[in-house]
C-alpha cells in the first residue's frame, strides 16, 4: 500500500527528527546537526555534508552522503522503516556506517 501524503509526512518528519537527535547525541563536537525545512544536514568537522531530506513526489527519504553517494528510501510498512530502494539496509544503517567512517567512532542513530 503506497504512503498518502499525510501519512508520509508524519513518518518522515518523525525520521528525521529522531536522526537529528541521536545525530547530536553521537556526534558531539566532531559536526554540527541541523534541521530545517525538512533538510537535515550534518556537517562533520573532519570534513564532508551529510544531507537527509524528504522527496514528496516518491514518497521517500533521499541521503546525500561524501561516503558512499546517493541513496533513496522508501517505507516498508512491514519492518516499520525506511529501507534503500537498491537493496535491505536501512537509512539508519547507511548514515551511521558512512558518519562512523567519517568520523572514526562508532555511531548509533537507531
Amino acid at each position: 500500500m503506497a504512503l498518502d501524503e499525510a501519512r508520509f509526512q508524519t513518518l518522515a518528519d518523525g525520521t528525521l527528527d529522531r536522526l537529528m537527535a541521536a545525530a547530536e547525541d553521537a556526534l558531539g563536537a566532531r559536526a554540527e546537526v541541523d534541521l530545517e525545512g525538512g533538510v537535515l544536514t550534518i556537517a562533520v568537522a573532519a570534513g564532508g555534508r551529510y544531507v537527509v531530506n524528504k522527496h514528496g513526489p516518491m514518497r521517500q527519504l533521499w541521503l546525500s552522503s561524501p561516503v558512499s553517494g546517493a541513496w533513496h528510501f522508501a517505507w516498508d510498512e512491514g519492518a516499520a522503516d525506511w529501507r534503500s530502494t537498491r537493496g535491505t539496509e536501512t537509512l539508519a544503517e547507511v548514515l551511521a556506517r558512512d558518519l562512523a567512517e567519517a568520523t572514526g567512532a562508532p555511531v548509533a542513530l537507531d
